[in-house]
C-alpha cells in the first residue's frame, strides 16, 4: 500500500498494490500495523458502513462532534465518487480548507480522514457502492452537517446543483461560520 500525503496534515490517499491476471485481481485493502505506522498513530476501527447511491447523490458534509468524533477510511467498491474532507480544527493552519479525491472501482484508492473533519461525497457514475471504516460508533445525537455549497468553502462540485439529489439533512446543513468546530 502506498500512503500519499495530501496538502492537509493527517489526510492521506491510499493506493493499494493490485495483483491481476486472467482470473481477476487480488489486493490488500487494510492491515492495522501498516496503517498505524504510516499515519503515525494507532487508529482502531470499530464499525464498517456501506451505502449504495445513484448518480448525483451528494451525502455530506457530515461529522460527529466532541468525544463522538470519527476518523474514517473510505473507498468505493463499484462506481465512482468525488470525495471531500473539510478541516474543522480551529487551531489548524489549514482550517476551512478541503481535499478532494476521486475514488472509483478502477483506481481502487482509499481516503483516510482523521477526526476533526467534515466528510462528504458526490456520485459521478450511474450508481456507486461506498464503504468506510470508522473509529467511533455512530451517535446520531452528536451528528452535524455543513452546507455542501457554503461559499466560504468554495468546493468545486462537477455536477450542477439542479442535478444533485440531497436528503433533507443535507439540504439543512449550516454554514461553516455557524458550525460546531474542533479545537
Amino acid at each position: 500500500m502506498e500512503y500519499i500525503k495530501t496538502e492537509i496534515e493527517g489526510v492521506y490517499v491510499l493506493e493499494p498494490r493490485v495483483f491481476g491476471d486472467a482470473r481477476g485481481y487480488f489486493m490488500e485493502t487494510y492491515r492495522q500495523d501498516d496503517f498505524d505506522s504510516h499515519v503515525g498513530r494507532k487508529v482502531t476501527f470499530v464499525q464498517d458502513n456501506e451505502s449504495k447511491s445513484s448518480y448525483g447523490v451528494l451525502r455530506g458534509l457530515h461529522y460527529q462532534r466532541g468525544s463522538a468524533s470519527q476518523a474514517k477510511l473510505v473507498r468505493v467498491i463499484s462506481g465512482r465518487v468525488l470525495d471531500v474532507a473539510v478541516d474543522l480544527r480551529r487551531s489548524s493552519p489549514t482550517f476551512g480548507r478541503h481535499v478532494l479525491v476521486e475514488l472509483s472501482e478502477e483506481n481502487k484508492r482509499q481516503f483516510f480522514i482523521p477526526r476533526g473533519f467534515a466528510h462528504g461525497f458526490l456520485v459521478l457514475s450511474p450508481e456507486a457502492v461506498f464503504t468506510y471504516k470508522v473509529d467511533n460508533a455512530y451517535a446520531p445525537e452528536t451528528e452535524c452537517s455543513i452546507r455542501f455549497d457554503d461559499p466560504t468553502l468554495a468546493i468545486q462540485w462537477p455536477i450542477p446543483r439542479e442535478q444533485m439529489l440531497l436528503s433533507p439533512k443535507d439540504e439543512g446543513g449550516v454554514d461553516l461560520a455557524h458550525a460546531v468546530l474542533f479545537d
